[in-house]
């Protein structure tokens, strides 16, 4: 008994255990994780106000409806490769850092987003001319693979254990800023030029921006500095070799772990259970995201027949209030946990998606406004929780890697092929409530998995210790730890004195 007891005595922090975080690095290193994901999401606000335009640019040929489909289904192929560019980056940031990996898709990302500025329409070069947009898509896709898994996990690693709902869901911040800079451009555009300008040459002016904006995005990232939680992660990795070489050589076991295919191994066979919940999460984030952003403008066009500036205005002021409300959900989420905000937007999906689609076909501005609304502040509950949750499910020599495979896999079946499965099946059925029957499936699956979520606000990252603010919350909690191990070997004498009594 005395072995089992002491066994499960948890050793009592000492200072070293607990890392105070530096201001100015994370406040850089939020911005520069941010910034990343404004221009990847500016790139989606394009393509998505565009997608109408698009269609009749490169695939003039086809029907108006067969247009759309046809410029989403471009929009999901780049989806399909995201897997890959998670399987390539994610275990590549686990091994060499993630500021590196960083780097490197904001570059692809950059120079794939601004060639399509420069494409030669369908009326110039045929049929080549939808393949080379179909090849920049791929392109931005593979390192969109590497992108919000890396960016999640920089500023996880990088937070205090109490604000990183807060600071994480600066990053989706990023996201809807560059999402409505990029719907916000395209809607000024039509305004100016007309549809008619649009096609003959306005399409390519958004694309262009993403030159500038990812200079910028690169020149802010290349000064970062590695993440806490890797550099303790490799210091004992090194260590741990050293000692290995010491004794005699290296375990072939160990070695094989440390691999790229053992490390694939570990997080389908060990975390199985976090990587469906992590896939979960993400459908449930993901098919609202694209739904409202991606799928909503075209279907109150095309499909509704409202008018396009009016319907541009609604996203994009649905947009501005997820955008200044999303702070707000990250820091409730420090305070009331991410088990409740998921629950809750899970639960209200269910009940309204339905009664928001009605709003938004009910004609006239008002009502589908408040639709718009709806559907932006459910959106919010999920785009705010999200980045402190995700990678708090994995453990520091795996986050990178699980959370790009797990997040993409779900991104690209269920979240990225929302706005193609959605026109094709509204298309198919002439049914318009077809995209509220699709949310509130998500809803249900966001529900399941939230049921199995544990929580993790306020608590250390798995792998890691604890991260505090100032040195006097290091040295609380360490007192703290301290009094705690003090109590439990009280009960460990306690019970070795009096082994039949309950304490």
């Amino acid at each position: 008994m005395l072995r089992i007891l002491l066994r499960r005595r948890k050793q009592p922090l000492s200072t070293e255990d607990v890392t105070v975080t530096d201001r100015p690095a994370v406040r850089k290193a939020v911005s520069a994780a941010a910034l990343g994901n404004t221009m990847e999401w500016f790139d989606f606000g394009v393509y998505a106000y565009l997608a109408g335009t698009l269609g009749k640019v490169f695939f003039p040929s086809s029907s108006p409806g067969a247009q759309v489909v046809s410029a989403f289904a471009t929009f999901a192929a780049a989806f399909l490769v995201r897997p890959l560019g998670g399987l390539v980056f994610g275990p590549l940031g686990d091994r060499i850092g993630r500021k590196r990996v960083l780097a490197a898709t904001m570059i692809m990302m950059a120079i794939s987003t601004f060639a399509v500025g420069f494409l030669p329409t369908y009326s110039t070069i045929g049929f080549a001319a939808p393949i080379l947009l179909l090849i920049c898509r791929l392109v931005q896709g593979f390192s969109t693979g590497g992108e919000y898994a890396g960016a999640t996990t920089y500023i996880a690693e990088y937070a205090p254990d109490t604000r990183r709902g807060f600071l994480g869901s600066w990053l989706d911040f990023g996201t809807f800023v560059g999402y409505s800079l990029g719907s916000g451009l395209v809607t000024l555009l039509t305004a100016v030029l007309g549809d008619d300008g649009l096609v003959d040459w306005g399409w390519r002016l958004p694309f262009l921006v993403a030159g500038p904006l990812g200079l910028i995005g690169l020149y802010m990232r290349l000064r970062l500095e590695e993440t806490p939680a890797f550099q303790r992660e490799a210091e004992q990795a090194h260590h741990d070799a050293e000692e290995a070489v010491a004794a005699g050589g290296g375990d072939p076991v160990e070695e094989a772990r440390q691999s790229g295919k053992g490390r694939l191994k570990e997080i389908f066979t060990r975390h199985w259970e976090a990587v469906l919940i992590c896939m979960g999460l993400v459908l449930l984030y993901n098919v609202t995201n694209y739904m409202v952003t991606s799928y909503l403008p075209t279907f109150m066009t095309e499909t509704l027949g409202q008018n396009a500036l009016t319907a541009q205005l609604l996203v994009l002021g649905t947009m501005i209030v997820v955008v200044l409300s999303v702070t707000t959900v990250g820091r409730t989420s420090d305070r009331w946990g991410r088990r409740p905000v998921f629950m809750a937007g899970s639960a209200a999906m269910i009940v309204l998606a339905v009664p928001a689609m009605l709003l938004i076909r009910g004609g006239g501005i008002l009502l589908p406004a408040f639709g718009c609304l709806i559907l932006g502040l459910l959106l919010v509950c999920f785009a705010g929780t999200s980045a402190s949750t995700l990678p708090a499910l994995f453990p520091t020599r795996l986050r990178y890697g699980a959370l790009s495979i797990s997040f993409n896999i779900s991104v690209s079946l269920f979240g990225g092929t929302t706005p193609l499965i959605a026109s094709a099946l509204v298309q198919a059925t002439g049914n318009d409530l077809v995209p509220a029957y699709y949310l509130m499936v998500a809803g249900v699956i966001g529900l399941i998995a939230t049921f199995f979520l544990h929580e993790t606000a306020g608590k250390p990252l798995r792998g890691s210790g604890p991260m505090v603010e100032s040195e006097e919350q290091a040295q609380e909690l360490v007192a703290q730890s301290r009094t705690e191990a003090g109590r439990r070997a009280r009960d460990v004498w306690l019970r070795l004195r009096h082994p039949w009594t309950r304490h």
